[in-house]
């Protein structure tokens, strides 16, 4: 797979014209499980781990995977992330056919509680953003105990994790099946020590993994105008929109390169970069993505989102998907760091 094949004028078109009608999102979750389930079971998802050296290709197939379908790309991320942090924090890997989530939100209000009890660990409460909650075998879960904030591994397959119905009422990303669970004497693993998975370099590198999928989902959205670009010779505006968008997505995959060389180079975060690392890139990423989504709407107006269901599905995935930023707060927290007003974490 070749970087200009990815991101920048191979975006591409697609097949065929408009798309049959929107799939309801009870279907799509079955097809995305059923995609994911495919991926578990091929062997696909095994990827490098951020810092052995093959980043740039972990980052290469995670793009690949949120061009092909964003949500599909959530719970494939989800499960290759979970690997790496089992394998950073010296618990065992996933056993063939495991399908696993990393379920670690923390918004506001009742969450997840972890109590010792009998020798092991109990968790009971409310989860939210649960993604592969119908689909995914084990998760990674965050948990709130008497020793502070964990991590637990926790089978979730189970009666006792049951999906909340009518709390994932997305339209974009409805595929990622992302409800509220409630756990009921769950028991559970630690893993790790307690703050031992914020405070792990591979946080850090996790979350330009996620951008990586981001940044793949803006290719699939240009598809569109390049589509239409092979049609029939655009107008002077829509070439220009369409060289601005060639433009962004290349600078965006030379940052996301430099970025696994980086930490390819400085796996453990010895040189202390790897947080203003990763805001910098997830920032950069989600500003191409929308702008990337401007130009195209531009460019193309309302004609493919009110007629071409697979368009209209790849804009609202990809809208939802960049909320994982945390916008204005995370380039606050950069220019802290870079007056020396806070700390790498």
């Amino acid at each position: 797979m070749t970087t200009d094949a990815t991101f920048s004028a191979g975006v591409g078109a697609r097949p065929g014209g408009p798309s049959a009608g929107p799939p309801s999102p009870a279907e799509r979750c079955r097809t995305v499980a059923r995609r994911f389930t495919a991926l578990v079971d091929g062997g696909d998802l095994r990827l490098p781990f951020p810092g052995e050296g093959r980043t740039r290709e972990r980052f290469r197939a995670l793009a690949a995977l949120g061009r092909e379908d964003l949500c599909v790309a959530r719970l494939a991320e989800g499960h290759v992330d979970a690997a790496a942090i089992l394998h950073e924090l010296d618990g065992p890997p996933p056993e063939p056919g495991e399908r696993w989530g990393v379920w670690a939100a923390h918004p506001p209000g009742p969450g997840l509680t972890a109590t010792a009890r009998g020798g092991g660990w109990r968790l009971n409460g409310v989860k939210p953003y649960c993604s592969g909650a119908h689909s995914c075998t084990r998760a990674l879960v965050t948990a709130d105990s008497d020793q502070g904030r964990r991590l637990f591994a926790a089978r979730v397959g189970d009666p006792a994790v049951a999906p909340v119905p009518g709390t994932w009422q997305a339209v974009g990303m409805a595929g990622s099946d992302s409800p509220d669970a409630t756990f009921t004497e769950v028991p559970a693993t630690p893993v790790g020590d307690a703050g031992s998975y914020l405070c792990r370099p591979g946080f850090q590198h996790g979350g330009i993994g996620v951008a990586a999928c981001w940044l793949g989902g803006a290719p699939a959205v240009a598809a569109t105008l390049v589509a239409r670009a092979g049609a029939r010779p655009l107008d002077a505006h829509a070439a220009a929109h369409l060289g601005e968008v060639d433009v962004l997505l290349h600078a965006a995959e030379s940052v996301l390169q430099r970025a696994a060389d980086e930490i390819d180079e400085d796996p453990l975060d010895r040189l202390g970069g790897a947080r203003t690392r990763s805001l910098r890139v997830r920032a950069l990423v989600e500003k191409v993505c929308t702008d990337v989504l401007r130009h195209v709407g531009r460019a193309t107006g309302a004609e493919p989102l009110c007629h071409d269901a697979r368009h209209a599905r790849a804009v609202a995935d990809l809208t939802v998907y960049l909320r994982q930023h945390h916008a204005e707060r995370n380039h606050a927290e950069l220019g802290l760091l870079l007056t020396g007003q806070a700390e790498e974490r």
